[in-house]
């Protein structure tokens, strides 16, 4: 390489890098409180505008509210550890056994569906719809926009929510949510308690809905490595789906669990 060709592509990396540094410079920046979330919410909406993200997207952002509820909540998910035994008997899992087994039998044909088109079983998708929104009657009530936009200006864990952020950004220019879906704390919304990414890559249609739901959850786990007619506790190997819908252990083990009881029909539900 000649000097002249050496000096120019030092010139190239330096305007690249300058670029970056820009770029990370103008970028909205986080905080730990309300006090800074209405600037925030103007630097991102010009960002998202930037990114190709629509009118009706932007004013819905415009008009969420901090969400002191969301902070509370994400600062004492404290159930996450407890034991096993423990974790099930404040989910209420004998309640999410005995109901499970009943809507497994009397929904047999759409489970049977799921199971032939994505080759999950009944028991682990009806223990994660039971768990999240005790089959629908707990989706929550919190505005869907506001908790996610409060979690990404939240300076915990904003990247890992601006980019859920985005993509509820992007459903909702879609019309598939609206600036007043409700949802959970984090922002799940729907019958098995869906983030806004994983309705992009796995949802199957309106999530109230609980086939769609149903469905959706097992596109997900077949995505993330299910394998039809293999077993699903620790150690086998689909329970590394479950592992890949929930980062908890004792939450993974307990899904495992009960939907082994609800397949198989037997065992208590506290019992190892």
């Amino acid at each position: 390489m000649t000097k002249g060709r050496t000096v120019a592509t030092a010139m190239i990396g330096a305007t690249a890098l300058f670029l970056c540094l820009m770029s990370a410079a103008e970028a909205a920046q986080c905080g730990n409180g309300p006090g800074g979330f209405e600037a925030w919410k103007r630097e991102f909406s010009e960002e998202a505008r930037g990114k190709g993200i629509g009118p009706t997207a932007i004013s819905a952002l415009m008009q969420a509210n901090y969400a002191s509820g969301t902070i509370a909540a994400d600062r004492g998910q404290r159930s996450f550890s407890l034991s096993l035994n423990q974790f099930l008997a404040k989910r209420g899992a004998t309640t999410i056994v005995a109901r499970g087994r009943s809507l497994k039998q009397s929904q047999a044909a759409l489970f049977a569906s799921i199971q032939q088109r994505y080759g999950v079983p009944p028991g682990p998708l009806i223990a994660i719809w039971g768990m999240e929104t005790g089959f629908g009657s707990q989706r929550g009530n919190q505005n869907m926009l506001s908790s996610i936009a409060t979690l990404a200006y939240d300076c915990r864990r904003p990247e890992f929510f601006t980019d859920q952020l985005y993509a509820a950004l992007k459903l909702i220019d879609r019309g598939a949510l609206s600036g007043s879906t409700r949802g959970s704390m984090h922002g799940e919304v729907g019958q098995t308690q869906f983030m806004p990414k994983n309705i992009l890559a796995y949802g199957t249609g309106n999530l109230d809905v609980a086939a769609n739901a149903l469905n959706s959850t097992a596109n997900f786990l077949k995505a993330h490595g299910w394998r039809a007619g293999a077993g699903y506790q620790p150690g086998e190997p689909n329970f590394a789906a479950i592992e890949a819908w929930n980062a908890a252990g004792v939450y993974q083990k307990a899904i495992a669990l009960m939907g082994r009881q609800i397949d198989e029909g037997g065992g208590t539900a506290a019992a190892r």
